[in-house]
């Protein structure tokens, strides 16, 4: 009797304590309606939140984006920062510089884990560290048209090796999902190239070639690349024409042919087919394979894979061509769903990446104006402008795991952006107004663009040493 009695004692205990923490998430509810990720942490705590669901609503949780906060800043370079990234697992950032130096980070403490010379003749526009290495492994990309592998050993020594050339600068490179050994790279003399570090040569695919008609150049200077994280067969390039062109790997590795130069798909707004005078500066797949594009003096566009113009761009060119030479009442607007578009940014004088963020819910970018911008991707509302930089915002790249951002551009730092404010952002005002064409400046782009060749210059110079050292 003793023991039922004790029993039903503790399962009163019990259901009283539970109870209470009900009556304290309900008060919590009512007092704090719009923090939601506060909430959502408490209700995790009690377990009326799954593990997995409260993951991705803290990924998404807006929240905790309009409490985004300056967090750190990396200091060790000597130059402009173009590159940064994560580390697969998120405790690493990797970045690299103007001063020809990668710097591996511990972003927590801000402590130097490593810093070496790359082994580039000039500026280095991309690093990543290659997935399931042990962080030992870094492919890097620069100026001058360099592509190179630098070898962490276990002493701590650095051997960097010349993989492949682009004549020309060389912007970007992408490695194959969780793939150690498989990258691509482009550059401004229109190659596309295929690495494989287990053979530690480049394969040459393909020179991306203008639509027809474009005789003032030979090929299509390339800025940017990326690999579909669903189907890692696919992938895109882009650079100083309208298109993004997407590629099927396995139509080279079946037949090795010219033929396949050819893409299998073209994306464009339907309003800028035919416009000569954009380019674009960085594309991004999302885990559901939408693609993001950035364009230069233009806006960010987001796509579905169902949104493509088709592998015979030239006759797409054709009947817009006739269409557009026809009065505007008698073109169908309606024949063609257009993607989402997301303005506010300004995207003219350098190159630029796009990225998603906090899983893939919202699309963030820098901008020409020193700030960084995140839309939500749902319905394109820009909803938070952050000072960022002193002058240019050319990299922000989101955290693998958390809600977190590393950005860098013209400032010689790296700076980490956590959601530690103590108040919400408020909701940016007169924004809307800033677009291409619009000059957010005290100085003209002509100006601008003369102080930052003097800037790089200065950097350079003999008394810094080309090292930075």
């Amino acid at each position: 009797m003793v023991l039922a009695f004790d029993a039903v004692e503790v399962a009163h205990k019990k259901g009283a304590l539970e109870g209470r923490r009900n009556e304290n998430i309900s008060s919590l509810m009512m007092t704090e309606k719009k923090d939601k990720a506060v909430i959502d942490i408490c209700r995790r705590e009690v377990g009326h939140l799954s593990t997995r669901k409260f993951a991705r609503r803290l990924a998404n949780s807006e929240d905790l984006v309009l409490k985004l906060d300056l967090a750190r800043k990396l200091q060790k370079h000597l130059g402009c920062v173009n590159t940064v990234s994560f580390n697969a697992y998120g405790d690493i950032v990797v970045s690299g510089s103007d001063d020809r130096r990668v710097v591996l980070w511990d972003w927590e403490t801000g402590c130097i884990k490593l810093s070496f010379n790359s082994g580039h003749n000039n500026n280095i526009f991309h690093a990543k560290i290659m997935p399931e290495t042990d962080d030992r492994s870094i492919v890097t990309c620069a100026a001058d048209g360099q592509v190179r592998l630098a070898a962490i050993l276990e002493c701590g020594n650095v051997e960097t090796k010349l993989l492949g050339r682009h004549k020309g600068r060389a912007h970007k490179l992408a490695n194959e999902p969780m793939s150690p050994q498989v990258f691509y790279t482009c550059g401004e003399d229109g190659l596309v190239q295929h690495f494989d570090l287990r053979t530690r040569k480049a394969t040459e695919l393909f020179t991306c070639q203008p639509v027809r008609g474009r005789y003032f150049t030979p090929v299509v200077h390339l800025n940017a690349i990326a690999i579909d994280p669903l189907n890692p067969n696919l992938f895109v390039i882009a650079g100083s024409d309208e298109f993004t062109r997407l590629y099927d790997i396995r139509r080279y590795t079946y037949d090795a042919s010219a033929a396949f130069g050819k893409p299998v798909d073209h994306f464009c707004p339907e309003h800028l087919l035919g416009n000569e005078n954009v380019g674009i500066t960085g594309v991004a797949f999302s885990n559901q394979s939408e693609l993001l594009i950035s364009y230069s003096e233009e806006f960010i566009y987001l796509f579905s894979k169902d949104m493509g113009w088709g592998s015979n761009i030239n006759s797409v060119l054709d009947d817009h061509h006739h269409l557009t030479a026809n009065s505007e009442s008698e073109i169908d607007t309606d024949s063609k769903p257009g993607p989402q578009v997301f303005k506010g940014h300004r995207n003219c004088m350098t190159v630029k990446g796009v990225s998603f963020f906090g899983a893939n819910e919202y699309v963030v970018s820098g901008s020409d104006c020193g700030r960084m911008f995140i839309w939500k991707k749902k319905d394109a509302k820009l909803i938070r402008v952050m000072d960022a930089d002193k002058q240019v915002v050319n990299c922000i790249k989101p955290h693998p795991r958390t809600l977190m951002l590393a950005s860098c551009g013209i400032d010689w730092d790296i700076k980490i952006w956590t959601p530690t404010a103590l108040e919400k952002a408020s909701p940016p005002v007169n924004i809307s107004r800033l677009g291409p064409g619009t000059n957010h400046w005290m100085v003209s782009p002509r100006d601008m663009a003369i102080e930052l060749l003097a800037m790089r210059s200065q950097q350079m110079s003999p008394e810094r040493g080309p090292n930075g050292e």
